[in-house]
Formats: structure tokens, C-alpha cells, sequence
């Protein structure tokens, strides 16, 4: 078990790396760390709408790179993580979740059918628009799940929206996939020059975010 001090420390070191060590790459243990992460983030009921995908080419960051607005992060990480949300999520996925509760709790229809009924009843009467909406506002949970692991283990990131999803969606063909890009983490290891390392970080005082209801 971590300590607060230790996860107070990882928290104050992170920062949103600028530039990236290229010659320095994360190992398969370690994106394997962030993958189960992403994994375990919470989603509204569970439901998981959201896809992440591991960039590793040279290639595909390069020529992602001029819909980032040449953004140095996006070529000098050692994995581009592209948070997605699902935009075939429907009623079938919320069956395929309720099956595999089934499947790894051994609970009974009887248990799940009342439950897996309302939030198809839910979902029926959203539009696509909120459904995709929602999923998005999950993803930026996901995105601080990752950032927070990436600081317990050391390892920079930079959260970003700064990028065309549009363009981004084409290169990598998301649509084929029923994805949709919404946000972007870098992640490697901070270059020795980049100017942002060396500063304190800005923070207001606690007395200042903090407001305690007695």
C-alpha cells in the first residue's frame, strides 16, 4: 500500500511534459500497467463505451503529427495513447455487459434482467448525440486515471486536446472501427532540455479549493 506522502510526491512531480526523451521507450510491462489502468477506470453502470489505442510507429505519430498542430509531444513520446469513445454503443452492448457479469460473478438472470432492462430503457430513449456525449465525459475520467498511474510509476504524459479528431479518425481509419477520437496522452519519458521539468508547480493554496460543509 502506498502511503500519501509517496502519492502526494508522484503527483507533484508530474507535469505536462513538452518534450519527450526519444531515445527512451517504455517497456511492455509498463504499457501493459497503463492498459489494465484504462481497463479499471470508472464508466457510468460499468459499461466500458470507450476504446484506447497504442501508437507505437514512427510513422503513423509523423504523419499524425501536422493534425496536432505540430505539437513536438506527438513524435518525441514513446507511445501516443488516443483515448476513443464507441460510437456504436447501443442496447447490444448493454447485453454484452450483462452477459458477462453472468459469465464472471456466476449471478442469475433473475438478478441482472430487471437492472439491464432500465438502462436499455435508458439508452432507448437517448439520441446519439448524448450517448457519444456521455462517453466523452467518461473518457476524461479515464484520462486522469492514466495520468495519476503514469506519476506513481514515473512515467511523463501530456493530456491534450489540441488536435483535429477529424483528421486524426481518417489517418487512422476509427470510423472502420465505430471509434471516434476525443483525446490524446502522450507517454514516454521527459527530454533532459525540456524547459518545463525544472519549474515549481503552480498550485493555489488548499484553504482556497477547499470548501468543507460541517
Amino acid at each position: 500500500m502506498y502511503s500519501e506522502k509517496n502519492i502526494i510526491q508522484s503527483l507533484t512531480w508530474r507535469y505536462a511534459c513538452k518534450k519527450f526523451d526519444q531515445n527512451k521507450k517504455l517497456d511492455q510491462d509498463q504499457i501493459d500497467v497503463l492498459c489494465k489502468a484504462f481497463n479499471l477506470t470508472a464508466t457510468s453502470f460499468g459499461l466500458q463505451p470507450l476504446k484506447m489505442l497504442i501508437v507505437k510507429s514512427d510513422a503513423v505519430k509523423a504523419e499524425l503529427l501536422p493534425h496536432a498542430y505540430f505539437q513536438p509531444q506527438i513524435t518525441t513520446c514513446s507511445h501516443l495513447l488516443i483515448l476513443c469513445i464507441d460510437t456504436g454503443f447501443d442496447e447490444n452492448s448493454i447485453d454484452d455487459y450483462f452477459d458477462l457479469e453472468k459469465d464472471i460473478r456466476g449471478t442469475s438472470e433473475e438478478i441482472v434482467g430487471k437492472f439491464r432492462n432500465q438502462l436499455k430503457t435508458i439508452y432507448k430513449n437517448k439520441d446519439r448525440q448524448q450517448i457519444d456525449t456521455s462517453a466523452i465525459y467518461q473518457a476524461y475520467i479515464s484520462i486522469g486515471t492514466l495520468m495519476t498511474v503514469c506519476a506513481e510509476q514515473s512515467i511523463d504524459s501530456c493530456p491534450m486536446e489540441g488536435f483535429n479528431p477529424v483528421k486524426f479518425d481518417d489517418v487512422l481509419e476509427l470510423q472502420k472501427k465505430n471509434l471516434r477520437s476525443v483525446l490524446l496522452l502522450p507517454v514516454g519519458y521527459r527530454a533532459d532540455d525540456d524547459i518545463m521539468s525544472s519549474m515549481k508547480k503552480v498550485r493555489k493554496p488548499l484553504d482556497k479549493v477547499i470548501i468543507e460543509v460541517d
